[in-house]
């Protein structure tokens, strides 16, 4: 699967995947195939990183 290439819609994707469906970022990237790099730095663009307590980008 793709993935969003817009930030602010990537965030909110993965947001929400990560709420819905999966237990962490890692279970995430392997679910869909996905560079938990790529992610990391996109979101990190906007001011957004990883808070895996929380479970979501903050």
């Amino acid at each position: 699967m793709e993935l969003p290439k817009d930030p602010m819609i990537l965030l909110s994707y993965i947001n929400t995947q990560l709420r819905d469906n999966y237990a962490s970022l890692d279970d995430l990237c392997a679910g869909l195939g996905a560079s938990k790099e790529a992610i990391v730095e996109k979101l990190a663009a906007i001011d957004y990183v990883y808070d895996a307590e929380q479970k979501a980008f903050v």
